[in-house]
């Protein structure tokens, strides 16, 4: 989870700073065919038929378009929004992985893990400081978050049932058959030296969603989703290090109400399923 976590950050900031200069379905197109390609490729003589082998199609295609979509929208907000600002806003992610958790999953969420998601969205909203002057993009990184916390409930839905592998595959294939049939309209031709990039974009979300499928196979994903804060910090260096962008006081305040409120649903999963075991045990 971890390493998803940094290998997302820095392909946020690659699909910022290639923003800058080419339209965003063009960058999500890129994103999408590297990882297919790399598919077909690199494990394709490996798994072969089992690539495509599903017994849930209509749920693995409705989750890759849940990823689609919370992409398209997430890269359309980097384009507009600093890259910490934008990260945080997302953070409402990991907050609704976990409400969704409790109805779609039937995960236990105990009342203290119920106030800390409280206190953590908070958190965000002192991030963003709404009493600024109000940006309707901000609403783009919230309805990305939205879809994003859907796929990593399906996500987990299918880690018991499908191979991670055909999950990722479908995730891949889907992206790129819809964005090919858009980006003609948005085709800029990448001068050479940004090629390198618009690979990155395709290894480093495949290889991070290949970590996250592994992850949601061998915990909870109310457990797992907290973790997932500690991008705030890499959104803040790289943002820093690539933009010179850096959050007001009151922004690094809300980063660390929202990285305490996640460290606290982590440590009370953890703890409970400690206890469980050793009731069952007993």
């Amino acid at each position: 989870m971890m390493g998803m976590v940094l290998l997302f950050a820095m392909l946020e900031t690659t699909a910022k700073s290639l923003s800058e200069s080419y339209p965003v379905p063009l960058i999500v197109w890129f994103r999408y065919i590297t990882h297919f390609i790399l598919m077909v490729v690199l494990l394709g003589p490996r798994y072969g038929s089992r690539l495509i082998r599903t017994e849930q199609l209509k749920a693995q295609i409705i989750r890759a378009l849940l990823l689609l979509g919370s992409t398209a929208l997430y890269f359309s907000a980097l384009s507009q929004l600093p890259l910490a600002t934008a990260k945080s806003i997302s953070f409402i992610s990991p907050l609704l992985v976990t409400i969704f958790a409790f109805f779609f999953l039937k995960e236990n969420v105990s009342r203290a893990i119920w106030i800390a998601v409280f206190v953590g969205l908070l958190g965000v909203l002192l991030v963003i400081n709404p009493s600024k002057d109000f940006n309707w993009f901000f609403l783009i990184p919230l309805l990305s978050a939205i879809s994003y916390s859907l796929y990593q409930i399906m996500t987990r839905h299918f880690s018991a049932r499908e191979h991670p592998v055909t999950t990722l595959f479908y995730s891949g294939l889907v992206g790129s058959i819809l964005m090919s049939a858009v980006v003609p309209f948005f085709w800029v031709t990448p001068i050479l030296v940004d090629v390198p990039k618009f690979i990155f974009l395709g290894l480093a979300g495949a290889f991070g969603h290949y970590m996250l499928i592994k992850a949601m196979e061998l915990e909870d994903a109310s457990f797992l989703s907290p973790l997932g804060y500690t991008q705030l910090v890499w959104a803040t260096f790289f943002g820093y290090l690539a933009f010179d962008h850096l959050p007001d006081a009151k922004g690094f305040i809300g980063m660390g109400i929202i990285v305490g409120a996640g460290l606290y649903v982590a440590l009370g999963q953890s703890r409970r399923r400690r206890e469980s075991a050793y009731v069952s045990i007993e």
